[in-house]
């Protein structure tokens, strides 16, 4: 699904990733999940490209419903870049236990059946990752730049694209809560630490965007500084 120049979506509002292409090549932002390969080939078949023509992949968070394809990409030769703080979630999905917080039926089953349907049962862990840190400007297509947003996890980050107009925030706030299905900006479930991921996103206010990524939800057409204000007013 193309959003703008150079800026695509892969996934839907369950569950998405990103992809920015430009001239000199295509970064990606997160993996989805594992059935998200299929799109990844549809959008690359679109735009006249194939893997070969992809540089990097970034991991916003090691968590499985983003690092679907991500051990399949990699072994086609495409590096993937996380924060160090999370290098070991996903290398071996070790995480602490979360609550998982309110939930409604409908909005859950249907968060796990399109689980199911994308193979997340079949996630494999990324055995080889290039780990990254808070302010790296990375030599990727659109030098994307790592705004550590710790809290979800201990090494969530945002990625900015200037060239894309676009801030990818994977988890650090969601704008469809996969649980309970409320739509609107909002702190994300299953969040490590949510008082550390809600003052985290004081490091969204100065950037400048008018899109706003996240993993679960649809996308935000605005400011980031917008998109913080809603998430601390949402209830």
């Amino acid at each position: 699904m193309k959003l703008a120049p150079h800026l695509h979506r892969l996934g839907n509002d369950i569950v998405a990733a990103y992809l920015i292409d430009l001239p000199e090549g295509i970064t990606l932002v997160d993996a989805g999940l594992p059935g998200h390969w299929n799109d990844l080939q549809h959008e690359l078949s679109v735009l006249g490209k194939s893997v070969a023509d992809i540089r990097g992949l970034i991991l916003t968070h090691g968590d499985s419903d983003h690092i679907g394809f991500a051990e399949r990409l990699r072994q086609a030769g495409v590096p993937v870049f996380i924060h160090a703080a999370d290098a070991h979630r996903v290398r071996t999905g070790e995480k602490p236990k979360t609550a998982m917080g309110s939930a409604r039926i409908w909005p859950l089953l249907r968060f796990f059946g399109y689980g199911l349907r994308k193979n997340a049962l079949r996630t494999r862990h990324v055995r080889e990752v290039i780990e990254v840190a808070d302010g790296d400007v990375l030599d990727l297509p659109g030098a994307p730049v790592i705004v550590g947003m710790p809290g979800h996890s201990p090494g969530s980050v945002a990625v900015h694209v200037p060239i894309a107009e676009a801030v990818f925030v994977g988890d650090a706030l969601t704008t469809r809560h996969v649980l309970t299905g409320r739509e609107g900006a909002q702190p994300a479930p299953f969040t490590d630490d949510t008082g550390q991921a809600l003052a985290s996103l004081v490091r969204l206010t100065g950037l400048e965007a008018s899109w706003v990524l996240p993993g679960h939800g649809a996308p935000w057409r605005g400011a980031p500084a917008d998109v913080v204000a809603a998430v601390r007013g949402a209830d």
